[in-house]
């Protein structure tokens, strides 16, 4: 069996993670984890996520449970992630980050940590979200510069960040595929007398609504016809399940930052 602590474990993705290691036939829950003053503090884990009794209260103290865990499952703020992964690579365990919204600062240090013990790294653990990250990088090459490129994503109220971690690798993808730079392509908003679409121009539009659990649309529009590759997440069980296998994959490798890509070997 794995030991494995979450760190989350009180939120809508950690929740699952837990429930879902319950579950596993290959994995234990060993830790939960939350901030200071979070009032889940104590609470059973298990119970909190809705998955009966696990044995594991929610804690705010991280390091007493380095010596028993082998991968910290992590689902936070950027901040609290950088925070964790400090003391992880410190105690040299493995952990999976699906932590999005990371600052350019943020992500050099969490660069540098994971030099220090095995890390992966993925704003979305789904299989069938980074399938498509090969397809669509395909699919671009092949179109050329006569179809234009526009991401749509649509999440929940609550989400905080925007683009979705996951719009912005599928544009990343995208421009790398074609020769673009996505700091130079990108556009995020238009409004008003724009002008005409720029050739090369790579859209990425955001919607907030409700209880959208992840959908993601990438649209190539030629003249004459329309491609559109859809993925749409009905509940979180897909990105913590994702979540879970990496878990099993980084346990086993050297010390590295990694993403969903090599775990599933579609480098």
């Amino acid at each position: 069996m794995i030991n494995v602590v979450v760190a989350g474990a009180a939120g809508r993705m950690g929740c699952r993670v837990v429930a879902l290691i319950k579950d596993s036939t290959v994995l234990t829950l060993t830790g939960a984890i939350e901030g200071k003053g979070h009032r889940a503090l104590g609470e059973d884990a298990g119970e909190r996520a809705g998955c009966g009794h696990a044995g594991i209260p929610i804690t705010d103290d991280f390091t007493s449970l380095l010596d028993q865990c082998e991968v910290v499952v992590n689902f936070s703020a950027p901040e609290a992630t950088l925070q964790l992964l400090r003391a992880t690579a410190k105690h040299r365990r493995a952990m999976v980050i699906g932590t999005t919204g990371f600052s350019a600062p943020q992500l050099e240090e969490l660069q540098a940590l994971a030099l220090q013990t095995p890390c992966v790294l993925s704003p979305n653990m789904s299989v069938g979200v980074n399938l498509i990250y090969k397809v669509v990088g395909e699919m671009a090459k092949t179109l050329g510069d006569q179809y234009d490129i526009e991401v749509i994503e649509a999440h929940h109220r609550y989400k905080k960040d925007a683009p979705s971690g996951t719009a912005l690798k599928i544009a990343e993808v995208l421009a790398k595929t074609v020769g673009r730079d996505l700091n130079q392509v990108g556009v995020y908003a238009r409004k008003g007398l724009v002008g005409e679409r720029k050739k090369g121009e790579i859209g990425i539009q955001t919607i907030r609504a409700g209880d959208i659990v992840g959908d993601h649309t990438i649209l190539f529009g030629g003249m004459g016809e329309r491609i559109e590759v859809i993925h749409r997440a009905s509940n979180r069980d897909t990105f913590a399940g994702g979540a879970l296998r990496a878990a099993q994959w980084v346990v086993r490798q050297p010390p590295g930052l990694y993403d969903m890509m090599d775990v599933l070997g579609l480098q």
